[in-house]
């Protein structure tokens, strides 16, 4: 099965993050409130990550789902942004209401 990093788990990212673990694939979520993060691990099993860069080590898959342009910027491209990490051949996959600048 896939490594796969969740980045955001609001009321989407949440239950998203869970049918990929449900699915058996190796997740590692990643949550501003590591509360959210630390209950959705208790609920799904998986592991949390500290930083969206911590989440991504080693990804094979890095889904973003956060809810506007500046924090999606900041979990991609931020001081400890997934992209620093994210190897080639690895996926992104963004589920944020962006802007058309952004997406």
């Amino acid at each position: 099965m896939a490594k796969v990093a969740f980045l955001g788990l609001g009321v989407m990212g949440y239950p998203m993050a869970g049918h990929i673990a449900k699915a058996g694939h190796d997740v590692t979520v990643y949550n501003r409130t590591a509360a959210k993060a630390e209950e959705w691990v208790g609920e799904y099993g998986g592991k949390s990550a500290p930083t969206p860069k911590a989440a991504a080590q080693d990804c094979d898959f890095v889904f973003a789902c956060v809810g506007n342009d500046d924090d999606l910027r900041s979990v991609v491209t931020g001081e400890d942004g997934a992209l620093q990490v994210m190897s080639a051949g690895s996926v992104f996959i963004d589920n944020t209401t962006a802007s058309a600048d952004v997406a």
